[in-house]
């Protein structure tokens, strides 16, 4: 996806000006817009008609001016909160609703942001899985559980997780194991295990992924083994 920025101080107030100074977006060759973009666009696109002919019919100038001023507080809120941090459209749109912004109003800016394609939760989930994963070494349990804290869908959890391999997920645990395991050669082989099943577990790491890469990180351990009894691996 190409994003190109308009000129500073550009005086267009056309269709473009949807975006109220953002950049429009441009797909490659070959790519579209996710579905959520498009069915947002047409939201937009219904709800500017639909203002449109209230403009036209009912509305006075200062009803007018008033829908103006709190549509562009909305965008002004929602773009500062954006341009600090990725967030699912949920987290944005409690975000408006702590600043007071009216529900219509806030349904309508977070259409137009998904329209534009700066507010997009499939995009926010794989950087989420990649981002915890390979930056944080955190297991697939951790990861859901944040994907899932931020109230993203059940469908994009799920293509955003099956970007994680399970060998992957093996190998970083095992990474952060070893690692781990410099720092416990002081130790007996049983108290080392049992650290560093509690410091993968709590990185969200599953028993299996726990025990073959624990298993793997002491071996060859100097102050004892499994045959000692305590932790054991099968």
């Amino acid at each position: 996806m190409v994003v190109q920025f308009p000129p500073a101080g550009s005086a267009d107030r056309g269709p473009a000006a949807e975006g109220r100074g953002l950049a429009p977006v441009t797909y490659l060759p070959g790519a579209q817009p996710s579905d959520a973009a498009q069915n947002a666009l047409a939201r937009v696109r219904s709800l500017s008609r639909r203002a449109a002919a209230d403009a036209d019919e009912n509305a006075t100038t200062a009803q007018l001016d008033r829908r103006d001023r709190k549509a562009t507080r909305a965008g002004n809120v929602a773009i500062h909160q954006l341009a600090r941090r990725g967030m699912s459209r949920w987290e944005l749109e409690q975000v408006l609703a702590k600043r007071e912004v009216d529900g219509e109003t806030a349904a309508a800016e977070l259409d137009r942001l998904e329209s534009l394609g700066l507010l997009d939760d499939a995009a926010l989930a794989v950087s989420v899985v990649y981002s915890m994963h390979t930056r944080k070494g955190s297991g697939r349990a951790a990861i859901e559980g944040e994907l899932r804290r931020r109230h993203l869908d059940d469908a994009v959890i799920a293509d955003a997780m099956a970007e994680l391999d399970g060998d992957d997920e093996l190998e970083r645990a095992t990474e952060l194991a070893m690692a781990r395991a410099r720092q416990l050669r002081s130790v007996d082989y049983d108290v080392a295990a049992r650290r560093l099943s509690a410091y993968l577990a709590r990185k969200g790491y599953d028993g299996e992924v726990i025990r073959a890469s624990v298993r793997t990180a002491l071996e060859g351990h100097p102050r004892g083994s499994t045959a000692s009894g305590g932790v054991r691996f099968r």
